[in-house]
């Protein structure tokens, strides 16, 4: 995996069911590195800290092969990197193979595999269309977030340096899966397994199925 694009974004007031509303989602290329800190990216803007930022949403990465699907869907955006509210683009990512828990090098900083995304009515906003929603969360391309256990720089170029997999841990689409699309008779073991996994968040647990 590598990164593509390094992106931040500036506070923007939106208009929600007749309020004004800022949000961060929209995000931009920079040509310069970005610092990851421990709660969030340096020089970048997290409005809602109830649902953005924070240990296990410091930063969103979101794959750069998923953008000709939306595209297609949306093609009268105008489009760049960071559509999705991503501070990183990149390339190589796949929900499927890529283990919650499992730890990187990445630039100068260290991270770990927290979190899909979940989105909220921003992205809908973002699109400009609330149907984004529903299709995003279909779709299992969630992107993910990670927790910084070591702040350091990211460029345009750096690699991700897979240190330690979390080989027994789920995919980010199997814990999509457990969040969003539950069949009882298809996925109670996978369910089990999550449950028992100390590095699945608590804040995800909270939403499993309740059998």
């Amino acid at each position: 995996m590598k990164v593509l694009s390094t992106n931040i974004g500036e506070p923007t007031t939106i208009l929600w069911r007749g309020k004004e509303v800022k949000t961060g989602i929209y995000k931009y290329p920079v040509d310069q590195p970005i610092f990851l800190d421990k709660e969030d990216v340096a020089g970048d803007h997290v409005i809602d800290r109830r649902y953005h930022g924070g240990v296990d949403k410091a930063c969103y990465l979101y794959a750069a092969e998923h953008y000709p699907f939306w595209k297609e869907k949306y093609p009268d955006l105008d489009w760049n990197y960071g559509m999705f509210g991503e501070n990183l683009t990149v390339s190589g990512f796949q929900e499927e193979a890529i283990k919650i828990g499992s730890i990187y090098q990445l630039g100068t900083a260290k991270v770990q595999i927290s979190r899909p995304r979940q989105p909220c009515y921003k992205l809908g906003v973002r699109f400009g269309s609330p149907a984004i929603i529903k299709q995003f969360i279909d779709s299992k391309l969630s992107g993910v977030y990670v927790r910084v256990i070591e702040p350091g720089s990211v460029s345009a170029g750096d690699e991700f340096i897979l240190e330690n997999e979390n080989i027994q841990g789920i995919s980010i689409k199997e814990l999509n899966t457990l969040l969003f699309h539950y069949n009882a008779e298809e996925h109670a073991e996978l369910l089990k397994k999550a449950v028992e996994d100390p590095l699945v968040s608590d804040d995800d647990k909270k939403y499993f199925p309740k059998d």
